[in-house]
């Protein structure tokens, strides 16, 4: 098969995973095992991808952000806005700068990890959707200070490959109070430095890799997961708002145990 179409699908792959809690890092790895893709370039690709699904986000929410910016020399509730967002992004840029090396050689090479991380992910989304407290906020661009750092607690977890940055930074949001709907849409205001800052040090430790056909390679699964992260965005709320996390906690569970099934059929 080609690299065009290995591209091409991976890009799919992300654009379809990045906004749901189904962590696309661990989906992106565990599709390259099985397509038999070596290590090095294409995990590099499999993290660099996601800033195309990151932008459409940018996209889809324009109007919002655009307003914010304009309003933050005289707007307080503006400024406190941006300033959540940063102070959850903080907890994650140390920890994933710190251990950036031992994710990509160790964490991002077993595929084991990968599956069991996403079956021990869904299990907590179905009980979470049982057990989570009832909300006491509903607008993601409100949050305080002190709730939007320990959802930046939360986002470290996915450092782990199969855990999931949307859904650990989703089941951080509800524990704290924050509605569904408010919950996914705050994890995809913080996806924005958090995968921009991802793809920066990736971008730079990697640049060795990063020949002519390689970037070339990249582009086109930017460009897919881009145009597929905007469909899926808007049908992720939908889910989310009515049937809450159960849908990809199964998923999960599903993906995982059929990753540990064929995992041992190779031995």
């Amino acid at each position: 098969m080609s690299d065009w179409i290995y591209a091409v699908v991976l890009g799919v792959i992300e654009g379809l995973t990045e906004f749901i809690p189904v962590s696309s890092t661990g989906m992106l790895l565990l599709a390259k095992t099985a397509m038999g893709l070596p290590d090095g370039f294409w995990d590099t690709f499999c993290v660099l991808i996601q800033l195309g699904a990151i932008l459409a986000v940018v996209v889809l929410y324009f109007g919002r952000l655009w307003g914010v910016l304009l309003r933050l020399p005289h707007d307080k509730q503006a400024r406190r806005f941006v300033l959540s967002v940063l102070v959850a992004f903080l907890p994650a840029a140390v920890v994933g700068l710190l251990l950036h090396d031992f994710i990509k050689s160790v964490l991002f090479d077993s595929p084991r990890v990968q599956c069991v991380s996403l079956i021990l992910g869904g299990l907590v989304l179905l009980v979470i959707d049982r057990v989570v407290p009832a909300p006491t906020r509903n607008d993601p661009m409100k949050l305080p200070l002190a709730t939007a750092f320990v959802i930046g607690l939360f986002q470290c977890l996915a450092v782990i490959p199969g855990t999931s940055r949307s859904g650990a930074t989703i089941v951080g949001s509800m524990l704290m109070g924050v509605d569904k709907r408010a919950a996914a849409e705050f994890s995809f205001f913080l996806a924005i430095p958090t995968m921009a800052g991802a793809f920066a040090v990736d971008a730079w430790k990697s640049r060795g890799q990063l020949a002519t056909t390689n970037i070339e390679l990249i582009a086109v699964g930017f460009v897919v997961s881009f145009v597929v992260a905007l469909a899926v965005i808007k049908a992720m709320l939908a889910i989310i708002s009515r049937r809450g996390l159960a849908p990809f906690g199964w998923f999960r569970i599903l993906v995982g145990a059929v990753g540990l099934g064929l995992l041992a059929l190779r031995g």
